[in-house]
């Protein structure tokens, strides 16, 4: 090991240090501990170009302990990614450029938000299975234009997550060879030794998932990882599990191989001692010796070189192949589903009474010739959740050129594979029962944090689910997805809005989707349009300018608010029915289209919807009522439920009739 190897490995540990420290906040400990195989790992192994962080074939590199930020952030300013000393100095601080824990979009290099542990590892999945399918699709003889690894790093927290286990059993049968997992294997969680709650055989678990095993037993041997990260390389008929034994906070006396080094400044004594155990050249913060900057420049130079050797040979590619170029450029266009809009062909659908979820697998089926990276599936649910795509194969460790995804009953990693996928620009969707959103929650949350359009479809969407009874019946889900920003929640009424809805997530560019949709048929209503693309929209007017009352309705009850319109009109009782798909999209529009949909005049208003009243205050007011469910539901057939539950016309009716 050279000497500039060293002082290379080193400056990471003192700026990782100098930043907890000067931000008196953050999570010293793994990059202490993982300086010396994030130094090999981007120096000698990875292929990269800080000069240009989006390059195509770049390997992708994740920090699933995302806690441990500030080894990302130290080599992506010391490889020149843009990250200055100065925002080093403002880590964790309003605005900066090194929050807390990486952020997609927000920082250079970064390439997927991390901080829930487990997730970085199920999205590494995503993004490896992402590579395997587009080499297959559009690697030549002699030109290999997607060849690319996907490398991940987490510790115990990792590997102690359900989330892991549900990726890993899945990277395995599939047998991801381009996937290579670093396990920095310290023994120490936030609350002392991992035996106080983890003792299990790591790598017999990776072994039975169907992992390639390599163990590095000391953490600062940089031959040692080096040969481990090349021996995963090598191997083609698996992914690799490389766990290295490493200390949490090496290097400073008092913190080494302890709790206390996990989460928390070292202290100005301590971080003083660090320097001087590493023999580093001087106290002052920040400081980096001129000699580690010119190394790391010269490293970078070299790595550039790979993206121009890739650079011309993907020129040679498309000249020699230009149906492939326009392949490639149609699979990477964002805008490709936009001409949409005006295709009546797309816009067509039979005049009968059908469930949404059929619906949007008549959807999917015309969107899959047009948008030639649209790739999903379901937590084993397909036939149920009506997401396969004919024709167009499986994805499997055989047929890595399917576009239809099996998840097995994995729904928390599938999102995050989902996501992953997207991150590497594919216009990935995932679809289980609605009620087990649940599961699906924390990687949804991560789609809409990263301004990514990963697409969740959701079936049997309330009460409607009917005999399966109160588990498998949505009530406060619907709620819960509306209250998260930037995430768009689609209840589509008929044909018409649920080809809205699809387009509305084929089209979107920063903004996750999710359709929830029925089991049970409904029937095509007459006043839907390309309007529900607003979010919310008069269905069906009142005949007088100002009407006596507004029922407001989604989904399945649309139909039951325009039946109520009609049995209120025999009694003089002028209503306007507003369909809102999605209160997400209606609250961007401007103040005069609300007020056309909603005029505040109009104070008697009524929300009917198969599930949890709660959200629908804002929209009904202090004088207004909801038609909802207020418990859990029953296990009995969908129209009995209704009933029960008083999603009739009657009951409606009688709602109106006492806000007036």
């Amino acid at each position: 090991m050279s000497n500039i190897d060293v002082m290379s490995v080193n400056a990471i540990r003192v700026l990782a240090a100098d930043a907890v420290q000067k931000a008196k906040s953050g999570h010293p400990g793994l990059p202490l501990g993982c300086a010396s195989i994030g130094y090999e790992l981007w120096a000698k192994h990875m292929k990269h170009n800080p000069a240009n962080p989006d390059w195509a074939n770049r390997d992708r590199f994740i920090l699933s302990g995302g806690h441990g930020s500030t080894l990302l952030y130290s080599l992506l300013h010391l490889f020149g990614y843009g990250l200055t000393l100065e925002d080093l100095k403002n880590f964790r601080q309003l605005d900066s450029l090194t929050p807390g824990h990486p952020e997609y979009r927000h920082t250079k290099g970064v390439e997927a938000t991390t901080g829930p542990l487990g997730a970085g590892m199920a999205m590494a999945v995503g993004m490896a299975m992402a590579e395997s399918h587009l080499a297959a699709k559009f690697n030549k003889e002699g030109y290999p234009v997607v060849d690319h690894y996907t490398f991940v790093l987490g510790g115990d927290g990792c590997m102690m997550e359900g989330i892991s286990s549900e990726a890993f059993s899945l990277a395995g049968t599939l047998a991801l060879d381009k996937l290579i997992v670093i396990y920095d294997s310290n023994k120490i969680s936030i609350e002392g030794d991992t035996d106080i709650a983890f003792t299990e055989n790591v790598q017999k678990r990776m072994e039975a998932f169907g992992f390639q095993l390599i163990t590095v037993e000391d953490g600062n041997d940089l031959e040692a990882i080096g040969a481990a990260i090349e021996a995963a390389k090598a191997e083609k008929s698996r992914p690799s599990f490389i766990t290295v034994k490493t200390q949490i906070g090496y290097g400073c006396p008092a913190k080494q191989g302890k709790a206390s080094a996990h989460g928390e400044p070292l202290g100005d004594e301590n971080v003083a001692a660090l320097k001087e155990t590493l023999g580093w050249p001087s106290s002052e913060a920040f400081y980096v010796p001129e000699e580690v900057y010119a190394n790391y420049k010269a490293i970078a130079q070299e790595k550039a070189k790979d993206e121009a050797a890739w650079n011309a040979m993907f020129a040679e590619y498309c000249e020699k192949y230009p149906e492939m170029k326009a392949e490639w450029d149609k699979e990477f266009d964002m805008d490709i589903a936009k001409p949409l809009i005006d295709d009546e062909e797309f816009w067509k659908y039979e005049d009968k009474a059908d469930a949404t979820r059929n619906l949007s697998g008549m959807v999917i089926n015309r969107l899959k010739n047009v948008v030639p990276n649209l790739i999903g599936g379901a937590a084993d649910l397909a036939p149920s959740t009506k997401t396969y795509m004919k024709d167009l194969g499986d994805f499997s460790k055989e047929n890595r050129l399917g576009r239809n995804l099996h998840f097995g009953v994995r729904e928390l990693a599938m999102a995050a594979i989902g996501n992953g996928m997207t991150l590497h620009g594919m216009r990935a969707f995932v679809s289980t029962f609605f009620v087990f959103s649940d599961y699906v929650k924390p990687m949804a949350r991560l789609s809409a944090l990263m301004r990514i359009p990963t697409t969740y479809v959701l079936t049997h969407d309330s009460i409607g689910v009917g005999e399966d009874g109160p588990t498998h019946e949505p009530i406060e889900q619907l709620a819960m997805l509306r209250s998260m920003p930037n995430f768009h929640v689609f209840r589509p009424a008929d044909a018409t809005e649920t080809i809205a809805a699809w387009y509305s997530a084929v089209t979107s560019k920063e903004t996750p989707t999710a359709l929830v949709l029925t089991r049970q048929n409904l029937p095509q209503l007459a006043g839907s349009g390309k309007e529900a693309l607003k979010g919310a929209y008069v269905l069906e007017d009142s005949a007088k300018e100002t009407p006596d009352a507004i029922i407001i309705a989604t989904g399945s009850e649309v139909s039951l608010a325009v039946e109520a319109k009609a049995e209120l009109a025999k009694e003089g009782i002028d209503v306007r029915v507003v369909s809102m798909p999605c209160m997400d999209i209606f609250e961007e529009q401007s103040e005069e289209y609300k007020e056309s949909v909603l005029p505040k005049k109009v104070r008697a208003r009524v929300a009917v919807e198969a599930l949890g009243d709660y959200g629908w205050g804002k929209y009904v007011g202090l004088d207004g009522k909801c038609v909802c469910m207020t418990g859990f539901g029953a296990s009995a057939p969908a129209a009995t439920l209704f009933k029960k539950f008083g999603f009739t016309t009657e009951n409606v009716v009688a709602t109106v009739k006492s806000v007036l």
